[in-house]
């Protein structure tokens, strides 16, 4: 058994000019190696890094980097986005579930992988911590393993499990994982739509929502809830409480009854300490965690997304401000059609009505060049902090008039000359 750690400089050796290299992401960056291989930028070129939200301080921002490297982005986080923006970068539109689908049929064939894992167990085996999402796809797929080892990864359960024998390089760096915390920020706004979205939720429903404000008051709203169950593309602080109190019982899941079902886990300490050995938790391939076909077999699915912006006939658009590329499609039409097609489910779009900024979320036409994640043929609940709207069923008028009575009073006149313009007529009762 091979467990002999070298420096990080040395694990990124085996890297060679014209390789395509994935990066680990969420908590998972391993921040260490991406830099130590950014500083051989010149002595290796057109090598091509792939991957999906990284987090935490990456060099990248450095003329000979971006003349050695190419990042090619399956997802746009903030440490990466202006890159990923420029001509030394680009992005990749596809569903979360079909990256694997990616990197396993050749589309993306990987010469590397970087991932960052858990301590190996006295058998040899590491664990992806908190992400196993489409790493587990990458690890099977590239032609040779670096792995960052760090004690504070958390030894998380399900299938993200690599023997290091399979490692080309192992490293040991004992760091902090990245921290995402919520909890502590009042948002009146976010309260309001919290306990909207929650009344929208029975007993018995399967959750999917992801990280932010809205969320978790959502979760917060939920406690007086009954046999909640967990089938999430991501995994955070905010379920705790209701795991700990007996709200979530995952008893009436038809996939992994009396389990929680994730990809990735982003938090706090706290959710990192939570999974650590849990046998509750599992996480999974996100080719199998956000396959539609199975999110569907679970009761009441309660898909909760957000987006930058929405228009009157209920086009989402979630990923670009305009053409500027900001994150991705990501998972979220994967559950938005799971919960679809989910006895009882419900997709929801909840987002503030205005921006920081003021300017309105509901729009009469989305930006030049603004990406569709979630099309009109797929929206269903729109919730704002001044109502929720279900959209399914209703014609492009009915929509611009529900839309626009949860719209910021502010912006309805503009909403309601769009609605004349398009229409013909007045929207009545505004």
């Amino acid at each position: 058994m091979n467990q002999n750690y070298v420096s990080p400089a040395e694990a990124v050796k085996c890297v060679a000019s014209g390789d395509r290299v994935f990066m680990h992401g969420s908590a998972a960056t391993p921040t260490t190696l991406i830099n130590a291989l950014l500083d051989r930028a010149g002595e290796v070129n057109n090598v091509e890094l792939v991957a999906i939200s990284t987090y935490g301080p990456i060099n990248w921002n450095r003329p000979e980097v971006l003349k050695s490297f190419y990042l090619n982005s399956l997802f746009v986080s903030e440490n990466i986005r202006d890159w990923a923006n420029s001509e030394y970068g680009g992005y990749v539109p596809v569903f979360l579930s079909e990256i694997p689908h990616l990197f396993d049929r050749g589309y993306l064939p990987l010469d590397v992988a970087m991932v960052h894992v858990s301590p190996p167990d006295e058998h040899g085996y590491c664990t992806l911590g908190t992400s196993t999402d489409i790493a587990i796809s990458a690890v099977r797929n590239a032609k040779k393993i670096i792995a960052q080892v760090n004690p504070k990864m958390p030894r998380v359960l399900g299938e993200g499990f690599i023997h290091v024998s399979k490692f080309e390089a192992m490293t040991w760096v004992e760091t902090d994982l990245f921290e995402v915390d919520y909890s502590a920020k009042a948002d009146p706004i976010s309260q309001k739509i919290g306990k909207l979205v929650a009344e929208l939720i029975e007993d018995g429903s399967t959750l999917q929502m992801g990280i932010g404000c809205i969320p978790n008051d959502i979760l917060k709203s939920l406690g007086n809830h009954k046999n909640l169950g967990v089938h999430t593309e991501m995994f955070s602080d905010g379920l705790i409480p209701l795991v700990e109190s007996g709200v979530v019982t995952n008893s009436e899941k038809k996939i992994a009854c009396g389990e929680i079902v994730s990809s990735f886990v982003l938090g706090t300490r706290k959710v990192y300490d939570f999974v650590d050995n849990n046998l509750l938790v599992h996480c999974m391939d996100v080719a199998f965690v956000n396959d539609v076909d199975i999110i569907r077999q679970n009761p009441k699915v309660v898909a909760i997304n957000s987006a930058i912006e929405i228009d009157i006939t209920g086009q989402v658009c979630a990923d670009s401000i305009g053409t500027y590329q900001y994150s991705g499609i990501g998972g979220q039409m994967d559950f938005m059609r799971g919960a679809a097609l989910s006895q009882g489910g419900k997709p929801i779009i909840a987002i503030p009505s205005v921006t920081s900024k003021g300017l309105s979320r509901i729009v009469p036409h989305l930006h030049e060049g603004a990406g569709v994640v979630t099309t009109r043929g797929h929206i269903h609940y729109v919730a704002t902090e001044y109502g929720v709207v279900n959209l399914y069923g209703k014609n492009l008028e009915q929509r611009a008039q529900l839309l626009t009575q949860i719209a910021h009073p502010d912006h309805r006149y503009s909403l309601e000359e769009a609605y004349h313009k398009r229409f013909g007529r007045m929207i009545k009762g505004l």
